[in-house]
This record gives C-alpha cells, sequence and structure tokens, in this order.
C-alpha cells in the first residue's frame, strides 16, 4: 500500500512538472479571457492552390472543424494566426473565401489582434460561434515561410494530400438525354485542374449516404453496380453496334480512370466527405482499385425537386398531413429560421448547443441534403411566439426533429434573439445561370415574359403565373424592361397582435372632426352620402405596433423626393397604402374596410441595445430599423374602420401589412393578422388575434369556423 502511494505521488509530481514546462514553452496558448476553449484548439490551412504556408484557416473549437470570418481581418491577426501555425510571422492575408469556401461553423467573426496575443482567443471578437457571414467570406493567411524555432507540431497543416475540398456527382447518361438533378453518377473529387475518383472498396451506404447529403438530398438508394461494370468495359465499336435510337443509351466518357480516395469510411452523420475517414493514393495511382470500380450513388431527391407522376403521387401523399417543422426567413431555397408546431401553435428553437448534426436532420425532414451551417443568434430573423425547445442533441440519424433529445423551455429561459437557423445543402437545378437583369436596358434586343406574378417560393421566374407567347410589350423597345436590386438580407414586419386586441373600442364620431379623415379616403363610401357636418360616423378604433424582426432596415419605396404633403394633417405620405383594415364575415366577405398611409414610419421604440435611426419631425428620414418598432396609437386619424354600415353579427378583424408587396420582405406570410370579433350593434368583443400563419392548419379551420361569442367570457 506504501509503495502504491509512493508512486502515486511521483507520478503526480511529473504530471504537475510537465504542465508548467508545457505552459512555459514556444506553443501557444489556449485563448484567456473569452471563453477559453482550452488545449484541444487547433488550427490548420486548407484550400486549393496554394502552397505549404498559406491557405484558409480552420479551427478545431469544441470538438469541430470551423473557418474565420473576413470582417475587419487584419495583418495583426495573421500574424497570431501564422504563430499559431508554427510559422514566424504572416506576410498578407485574404478574404472572400480566395482559397475556396469551407464547411461547418464559422467559428470567429470581427476578430481584432493588436498583433502581440498568444492566442487568437486573447483578441476581441464576437465569440466562439456568433457570426453573421457565410462561407463566401472565409478568411487566409499568407505566413513567412520561416518557423519558430523549437515548435511542436500540436497543430495541423493541411497540405492539397490530405485534405478533400469539391465533390460533385457525374452523370453518365447521355447529355441530350439528361436531367436535372443529377441524382446518380459516379463519385468524382476535385483534384488539381480536374476530376479524380474514388475507389468503392469497402464503400457503403453510409458513404452514399454523406455524398447524397452534400449534394442536396434527403437519402440515398441501392445502385446497379453490374450496369456501370458493364458500361465501363464497353468498347467504342460496340458501341457504335448499339441501336442509336434506344432511349436508354449510355456512354462513359473515354479517360483513364485517375484514383484519388480509398478505404473512404463515413458514419452517415458528416456534413461533408472530408469530415469522413478516408486515405490517399501516393504516387503513380493508375494500377489502383484494381478490384474495384469508381464508387457510385443513386440519391433520393426531396418533394420540391422530385420529376415525374411516380414522384408526385409521392409528394401528395406526403402533403396530406401538414408538416411540424418549417423554414421561415431566408432569402433562399433551404434556408431560414427553424420552426416547430406544438399544441397547435408555431414557435421557434432555442440556439443553445444547436449544431450541425441537428441542423442536417432538419434539413432531411425537410426534403433538403445535410446542412451547410448551423446558425445561431437569430441570423434568419427573429421568430414571434413561443420559443418551443431547447438544448436539441440530435445524433444525426434521426429521421424527425421530434425523435432528438431536446429540453421544453419557458419564454424566460431563452430569448427571440437566440433563434437557431439552417443553410441547407439543395441540388443544383442549373436555374443559377438562367437569369441576369441589369438596370441598363440597352442590351435588351427582346421581351421574353410579361405578366410575370410570382408567390415567392418558385426557383425560377419560369415558373411563376406569366402571359406566356403572348406578350404584352412585345414591340416596346427597352423602355418597359424589369430590373431589380437584389440583397442577402430583408427587413420583416410583423404586428403585435395582442396590442390589438386590449386596445379595440367602439367611437361614435362626430362628422364635423372628419373632414380631413373624408379627404384621405378613411370612411366607408356611405359618407360621401351623409348630411355633412350633421350625424356621425361608428369607427371600430385600435392601435397598431410594427415590428423590424428582419436582417434590414424597412424603408419607403419612394425617396422623400417624392413624398407626398397633405395640407389637412399637414404631414408627408412615403407609401399611398401602408396597411389594410378589414372586417370580414366567416366566409370571407369583405363587409368593411379601411386603410392607413405611412404619413410617418418612425422608430417609436427599441429594444435594449438598438438605436433609434428614424423620425419624422423636421422632415427627417422614415423607416423602421431592424429592432424597432412604429406604434400607430388608437386616437389618431385614419386609425381605425369605418363599421357605421355593419350588421351585428360574428365577423374576422385582418390586418394586412406592406399589402402591395412594395418593400422587400423576407417574409411575407406573417404581414397578415387576424382575430375573431362579435358586433351586436352597439359593443364589439374583439379576441383570438394572432398573425396569419402562428396556427397549424387545424386550428385556422376552427377560427373561421368561428360561430361567434354568446356572451362577454372568452373562454
Amino acid at each position: 500500500m506504501g509503495s502504491c502511494g509512493t508512486w502515486a505521488w511521483q507520478e503526480l509530481l511529473v504530471l504537475l512538472s510537465s504542465v508548467w514546462l508545457w505552459v512555459g514553452s514556444a506553443q501557444p496558448t489556449p485563448p484567456g479571457p473569452t471563453h477559453a476553449p482550452g488545449p484541444q484548439l487547433k488550427f490548420r490551412l486548407a484550400g486549393y492552390p496554394r502552397k505549404h504556408n498559406e491557405g484558409r484557416v480552420e479551427v478545431f473549437y469544441n470538438d469541430e472543424w470551423g473557418t474565420i470570418c473576413d470582417d475587419d481581418f487584419t495583418l495583426a491577426n495573421a500574424h497570431v494566426l501564422c504563430r499559431h501555425l508554427g510559422f514566424v510571422a504572416a506576410t498578407g492575408w485574404a478574404h472572400s473565401a480566395k482559397y475556396g469556401k469551407g464547411v461547418g461553423r464559422i467559428w470567429l467573426d470581427n476578430v481584432n489582434c493588436a498583433g502581440g496575443e498568444k492566442s487568437i482567443g486573447d483578441c476581441k471578437h464576437r465569440g466562439w460561434g456568433n457570426s453573421d457571414c457565410s462561407h463566401e467570406e472565409d478568411a487566409g493567411v499568407i505566413c513567412k515561410d520561416e518557423r519558430i524555432p523549437g515548435f511542436k507540431e500540436s497543430n495541423v497543416i493541411e497540405t492539397e494530400q490530405s485534405h478533400v475540398e469539391e465533390v460533385r456527382l457525374r452523370s453518365v447518361v447521355s447529355g441530350a438525354r439528361r436531367q436535372l438533378p443529377v441524382t446518380e453518377g459516379i463519385v468524382e473529387v476535385r483534384y488539381k485542374d480536374g476530376w479524380a475518383q474514388i475507389c468503392d472498396e469497402g464503400w457503403n451506404s453510409q458513404n452514399s449516404r454523406v455524398v447524397c447529403g452534400m449534394m442536396g438530398f434527403p437519402a440515398e438508394k441501392k445502385v446497379n453496380r453490374n450496369f456501370y461494370k458493364l458500361a465501363s468495359k464497353s468498347q467504342p465499336k460496340q458501341k457504335r453496334r448499339e441501336d442509336v435510337g434506344s432511349k436508354k443509351r449510355l456512354f462513359t466518357e473515354r479517360q483513364q480512370l485517375n484514383y484519388r480516395l480509398h478505404s473512404v469510411s463515413c458514419t452517415g452523420t458528416e456534413v461533408h466527405l472530408s469530415m469522413c475517414a478516408f486515405e490517399f493514393y501516393r504516387g503513380n495511382a493508375s494500377a489502383a482499385c484494381g478490384a474495384g470500380m469508381p464508387a457510385v450513388v443513386s440519391c433520393v431527391p426531396g418533394p420540391l425537386f422530385a420529376t415525374g407522376n411516380a414522384h408526385k403521387k409521392k409528394q401528395r401523399q406526403q402533403q396530406q398531413g401538414q408538416p411540424r417543422i418549417r423554414l421561415k426567413g431566408g432569402a433562399k431555397v433551404g434556408e431560414g429560421r427553424v420552426e416547430v408546431l406544438k399544441s397547435s401553435e408555431w414557435g421557434t428553437i432555442c440556439d443553445d448547443r444547436w449544431n450541425l448534426l441537428s441542423a442536417s436532420v432538419v434539413c432531411r425532414e425537410l426534403g433538403f441534403g445535410s446542412a451547410k451551417e448551423a446558425l445561431t443568434g437569430a441570423r434568419m430573423g427573429q421568430g414571434t411566439g413561443p420559443i418551443h425547445i431547447n438544448e436539441v442533441q440530435c445524433l444525426g440519424t434521426e429521421k424527425s426533429l421530434w425523435s432528438c433529445p431536446f429540453k421544453n423551455i419557458t419564454q424566460e429561459d431563452c430569448k427571440h434573439t437566440e433563434d437557431a437557423a439552417v443553410r441547407c445543402n439543395i441540388p443544383y437545378m442549373g436555374y443559377e445561370n438562367l437569369e441576369t437583369w441589369y438596370w441598363d436596358a440597352s442590351n435588351v434586343t427582346e421581351m421574353v415574359l410579361s405578366g410575370v406574378k410570382c408567390a415567392g417560393h418558385e426557383m425560377s421566374l419560369s415558373h411563376c403565373q406569366h402571359h406566356g407567347s403572348s406578350l404584352n410589350c412585345r414591340n416596346t423597345g427597352t423602355r418597359f424592361a424589369a430590373g431589380v436590386i437584389c440583397s442577402e438580407t430583408a427587413s420583416d414586419l410583423l404586428l403585435h397582435a395582442p396590442l390589438v386586441q386590449e386596445t379595440a373600442y367602439i367611437e361614435d364620431r362626430p362628422l364635423h372632426m372628419l373632414y380631413c379623415a373624408a379627404e384621405e379616403n378613411c370612411l366607408s363610401s356611405s359618407a360621401r352620402l351623409a348630411n355633412w357636418p350633421y350625424g356621425h360616423r361608428r369607427l371600430l378604433r385600435f392601435s397598431s405596433q410594427i415590428h423590424n424582426n428582419g436582417r434590414a432596415d424597412f424603408r419607403p419605396k419612394a425617396g422623400r423626393h417624392s413624398w407626398v404633403w397633405h395640407e389637412c394633417h399637414r404631414h408627408y405620405h412615403s407609401m399611398d397604402i401602408f396597411t389594410h383594415y378589414d372586417i370580414l364575415t366567416p366566409n370571407g366577405t369583405k363587409v368593411a374596410e379601411g386603410h392607413k398611409a405611412s404619413f410617418c414610419l418612425e422608430d417609436t421604440e427599441c429594444e435594449e441595445d438598438v438605436a433609434k435611426r428614424y423620425e419624422c419631425a423636421n422632415f427627417g428620414e422614415q423607416g423602421i430599423t431592424v429592432g424597432c418598432w412604429d406604434l400607430y396609437r388608437h386616437d389618431i386619424d385614419c386609425q381605425w374602420i369605418d363599421i357605421t354600415d355593419v350588421k351585428p353579427g360574428n365577423y374576422i378583424l385582418q390586418v394586412v401589412i406592406n399589402p402591395n408587396f412594395e418593400v422587400a420582405e423576407s417574409d411575407f406570410t406573417n404581414n397578415a393578422m387576424k382575430c375573431n370579433c362579435k358586433y351586436d350593434g352597439h359593443r364589439i368583443w374583439v379576441h383570438s388575434c394572432h398573425i396569419g400563419d402562428a396556427l397549424s392548419e387545424e386550428a385556422n379551420k376552427r377560427f373561421e369556423q368561428y360561430p361567434g361569442q354568446l356572451n362577454n367570457q372568452i373562454s
């Protein structure tokens, strides 16, 4: 017993001595003040083309490799990173993913080093994993080709021999018969200026699942390897004897196979092939893969990308039940804030422990591939309503997010500034190169579309409603050529529904106080026949508080040089119609209406740490800042619906913001608010107010079939 104790003390002393020596060595130390990640922090250079002392910087933190955003990047940052990698200093740095786009998390953003820090974690930054960048902004460094004397090789310096950047599926179907998306083909990886194949010895369904996920497909299926064996062994003479009219004719490109990878072993949960275990062929690989053939995969497309009658039938079957998960607020297909349906109400997910495994389960469940990015910090805008779940911990094999472990939370545990979002891999459909629009129309030779009306979810203008071959402006030259300005971000307006419910009341307002309102068309048409200035109009009044939860400020479409001055109310109108107010019967028939011109778009109040930017005083700039709201009080003109002619009954109060889509928003489906109301001819009860897409389809049907309220007790 005593000898064991002596041995333990000796071992402890040796351990403490080694720790002291490690701290005092030339090796960079872990970050200090900003969430120190500990000794597991590693760095590597990746990308192509590059030399051994340059490349995209990748950081290993929290058991996951990720990149650094180039926002505010400086040479001082590069000095610190190059020392992490064992080089004495940096000679330059690169922005905009010069060495290719990385995968996984973007660990650091807005890094600001002085240059003398021992660790990148000691520099100022937004916090680990807190970024508003995409991988198109991955930073790279060029280090001086001189090593730090005695530097321990604890960090990883990737060479072009040990990293996979790009992967593709090469279809062997004849080009004339080829359809997009390509769902089956030979797996190839980028090598130098060309493409190389993967030996399929030991290839399994988990490997295929990873490749399909990268290509934008949710699942893989079994492939007929014998077919590809025959195709690869066919000779040109045999091909000439084939029936040239056969619709099933296939071809194999006449090129010598160039194998690059072998012994690929994935678990099936990786989001990129580079995250799997594999080996490279070294030296001359012309005789490689003797007993195998190129790896081939076949993928199952999601409903949005499926073609053919069988797929459409399956799609209709899937759509019979409402999904319990959706993406909102994204600028493109396959990205957005993750929202889940619980207790008939849509809500968001808190981003605590949100990662690529959970994000990939969401993407695949929605019919996309694996996740490109797991976004935190409300990168796709803030949601409304409840935050349903937190700390989602998927393994990556689950069929649905609801099968993953998670915590039920209350609103106090998380805020909507922590809403989780995803960017999913989607298939290449060829639409990216179809449409290019310019403001300068001098090079337009003909009109190809007119009468275009899109819902917003289409993947191409050709999918939208349009006049077809009956063009309206075929011979007008360039005068009516359409143009666009594109942006990666947009505003997102939402009405605060509870405030409408709390402030609604009826006022009988004398006609002699409504001359200005009549001039601005804020009364029903029957008001023109009234005995002015005698009598009154019955008005349903309420306050409306309009929040901007998007990622860009909401600005009027027209500049202030074109705003219209209204002498009666002595204010400017920056938008002719900003909101529609309607009273509808349960079957949707409009019985009363009002509208609100945006005479003053300003920041009435803002969230904590958000500064007001817009105010109407002194002909100031108008708009609503992200994180702020504009309040129209119930006691101002036109903040009402004229219900003088409405008979007693059960109705729906509907408010629609930006009804004519004059200003771009990331999400128009949440611009409408509905309330149940019962009017007995003297009083009105307004309740169950909610944003139009906040409830399940079943709950919305119950809402629209509302039979009316029997008393003033709302159950």
